[in-house]
């Protein structure tokens, strides 16, 4: 108690004195990152082994006296599960305060959700790039691959535009997804969101940072990486994309030729024929299901029957499903409804739910895949599926110009970076189709599970894949 005290009592007078020198100096005011960084390691350089609440009440005295964001509010201790209690000693949830657009932080404020995993003081903290919502991340239960193999602290940042973390809604009830103002939903803003989590925490956690994402967190962490470089010592993006158009075109021969076995595609293939063939059954069905499971959508029954046959071989190697538990189309209809709901989930296309704002950054900046409706010609209700992004996810029908400087960008900045970067990867995951190209450099490291899926981890890599990568953290955290 008496070292937190004394720690504490520092804090204030370093900062007093810190405004001081801000209120006389002009030139001193106008630095604000070294106000940060000179205050951010002795705050927490005590041998307390504990993190409580008001230590992130405490960072918000290192923000500039003038500046309303990266300010922390609405702190709250959280449960951590017994079982993960060897890990983390506590974890809390809270907001902070982010410009809606950083280069113009006059235009407002938003409030962002945070939640942080406590280890140590002294270890590593891997920050989260999530690509979606965080609210898992209460969880009791919770815990991140990355920070549990290394035993140290984690910070998890909800995705702008994301359930809690929605900029405009937040302060006005009227605004709707239809009229929401989409501006600021881009990587660069993002990642300058992370960048002021990243500097207000290094108050507290003043170790080596690591960033890491899954899936569209994953691209969100290679993002990051490229933004703010200096931000981290290692990346450990899962399964990330790099797509280079709303319809990017190689996902489908990717599907066609480089999924399991050709016996594998042809039974998937057969699969999705049979479906099409019991059309009017399957389609009475489908619309009794949405009708039972309240979803609704922006095209008619038929045409979302088509988009579940279509999307039926993406999914089920995206997941990593067994081409032997495909019932055999002689079964019955039931049997064979059961399995294609089960495998594709038709909520996947209903109207809007909670991950929707990703597919106006797919359609703007982050890109997609597309569908092949040749092998199905005459048996499709729809006329083509080109544009389907828009028809069917885009809130209200929006349109906008995809702009591939993201993709580009991204692609020469893995080529030639000295960051050091770990890609895990699932050999068969058609997101693997768009992966970025391993520049064979030794501070890049490329791990494909054969036979993986999208659930491809660290954790279930291969033995001796698994040992190398963890090593490989670890060296590189030396």
């Amino acid at each position: 108690m008496k070292i937190r005290t004394l720690r504490k009592t520092f804090a204030v007078a370093f900062a007093s004195a810190m405004m001081l020198l801000v209120c006389c100096g002009s030139a001193f005011a106008q630095n604000e990152d070294s106000l940060r960084y000179l205050a951010g390691p002795r705050f927490a350089s005590s041998n307390v082994d504990s993190l409580v609440l008001d230590d992130f009440a405490w960072c918000n005295r290192y923000v500039m006296p003038d500046q309303q964001w990266a300010r922390f509010t609405d702190i709250e201790r959280i449960p951590v599960a017994k079982q993960l209690q060897g890990h983390l000693k506590a974890k809390y949830k809270m907001f902070i305060t982010q410009p809606i657009d950083h280069k113009h932080p006059e235009k407002g404020l938003f409030k962002q959700r945070v939640i942080v995993g406590f280890a140590n003081f002294k270890a590593p903290t891997v920050i989260i790039t999530e690509g979606y919502t965080a609210k898992y991340g209460a969880n009791p239960r919770y815990d991140e691959e990355v920070a549990y193999l290394l035993q140290c602290n984690f910070v998890l940042v909800e995705h702008r535009y994301f359930n809690e973390s929605v900029p405009f809604m937040q302060d006005d009830s009227t605004i709707t997804w239809e009229n929401l103002n989409w501006d600021y939903m881009t990587a660069e803003q993002e990642a300058a969101d992370l960048h002021e989590v990243r500097k207000a925490l290094s108050h507290i956690f003043y170790g080596k940072w690591v960033a890491t994402g899954i899936s569209k967190g994953g691209q969100n962490c290679m993002c990051y990486t490229m933004f703010y470089p200096k931000d981290v010592d290692v990346s450990v993006p899962y399964v990330g994309p790099v797509a280079r158009a709303q319809e990017d075109g190689r996902h489908e021969p990717f599907l066609r030729d480089s999924t399991g076995t050709a016996e594998d595609r042809s039974i998937i293939y057969n699969f999705q024929m049979e479906i099409l063939k019991r059309r009017d059954v399957m389609e009475k069905k489908l619309a009794e299901f949405s009708e039972k499971s309240n979803l609704t959508y922006n095209i008619s029954i038929p045409e979302v029957l088509d988009y579940c046959v279509l999307e039926f071989p993406f999914a089920f190697w995206q997941w990593g499903r067994k081409t032997s538990t495909i019932p055999a189309v002689t079964e019955s209809d039931d049997v064979l409804f059961k399995y294609f709901v089960d495998a594709v989930g038709p909520d996947y296309f209903q109207s809007w739910d909670d991950n929707a704002p990703f597919f106006v950054q797919a359609a703007k900046e982050l890109g997609y895949y597309g569908y092949d409706t040749k092998p199905f010609k005459g048996l499709l209700k729809i006329k083509s599926a080109k544009g389907y992004l828009r028809k069917i996810f885009l809130p209200g029908g929006r349109k906008f110009k995809f702009d591939n400087t993201l993709y580009k960008s991204l692609t020469s900045f893995i080529a030639n970076t000295d960051n050091k970067m770990m890609f895990i990867y699932g050999e068969w995951d058609p997101w693997s189709s768009v992966r970025p190209n391993n520049p064979g450099h030794d501070n890049i490291k490329f791990f494909i599970a054969p036979g993986g899926s999208h659930r491809a981890r660290i954790s279930n890599l291969p033995p001796e894949m698994r040992d190398e990568a963890i090593r490989t953290l670890k060296e590189w955290l030396k």
